[in-house]
């Protein structure tokens, strides 16, 4: 199953990584460090929801976790308890 959240939709994204940018107190290095490519992941948890009655296990990250403990309810699942 792939890295994404089942809620949101929320899913890994590439971006890059830079060792140093700038010098040592403001001065330039002779050679600057490559950008490295890299992987930013949702954090993601297995949670078991109850979804009209019926028990779910989901892959969902914290921020939809979040806004289910809060509100109780995201989007088009009406009645969502954590349990």
């Amino acid at each position: 199953m792939a890295y994404i959240c089942e809620i949101c939709e929320k899913s890994s994204v590439v971006g890059r990584s830079q060792r140093h940018k700038r010098g040592v107190a403001g001065k330039r290095w002779k050679k600057k460090a490559p950008a490295t490519r890299r992987v930013f992941k949702p954090n993601l948890q297995k949670v078991t929801l109850s979804i009209s009655g019926k028990k779910t296990k989901m892959k969902i990250c914290t921020k939809c976790l979040k806004r289910i403990k809060k509100s109780g309810a995201i989007g088009d699942y009406k009645n969502i308890t954590v349990g």
